[in-house]
C-alpha cells in the first residue's frame, strides 16, 4: 500500500511541470528536507517511536518555514510568500515520509536471528 501511495504521489508531483518555481523554492525544499531528516533521526534515536518522530520532524520543518516567511513577510519585505512556505513544508514531508518508511525494518530480522542463535 505504501508503494502505491508513493508512486501516485510521484506521478502527481511530476505531472505539475507547468508550475513556475524559483531557485529559492528549491533551497527552501532542501532546507525543509534536511531539517526534517535531522529531527526525525534525533527523535527516533531518543524515543524509538516512529509516529512521534514523524510528527515532530514534519512539525518542526513546517514551523521553520512559517516563521521564516512571517519574518520575511512582515518585517523585511512586507510580503508573505506562500510558495516558499509550501516548499519548506513539502521538503519536510518528503524527509518525514522517507524516514518513516525505511526506519525500523531490521527489528524482525534481528529477532529471527536471535531466536535461531539461541536454538543451536
Amino acid at each position: 500500500m505504501k508503494l502505491i501511495i508513493i508512486l501516485l504521489a510521484l506521478f502527481f508531483f511530476s505531472s505539475g511541470l507547468s508550475q513556475n518555481t524559483s531557485s529559492d523554492d528549491g533551497l527552501h525544499f532542501g532546507v525543509g528536507y534536511v531539517l526534517s531528516g535531522a529531527t526525525y533521526y534525533l527523535v527516533y534515536a531518543k524515543t524509538k517511536n516512529k509516529k512521534k518522530a514523524f510528527w515532530y520532524s514534519l512539525g518542526l520543518s513546517t514551523l521553520a518555514g512559517l516563521s521564516k516567511e512571517i519574518y520575511d513577510g512582515y518585517i523585511i519585505s512586507g510580503r508573505f510568500d506562500n510558495s516558499e512556505f509550501l516548499a519548506t513544508s513539502v521538503g519536510g514531508l518528503g524527509a518525514s515520509l522517507s524516514f518513516n518508511i525505511f526506519t525500523g525494518k531490521n527489528k524482525q530480522d534481528k529477532r529471527e536471528k536471535a531466536i535461531t542463535d539461541i536454538s543451536w
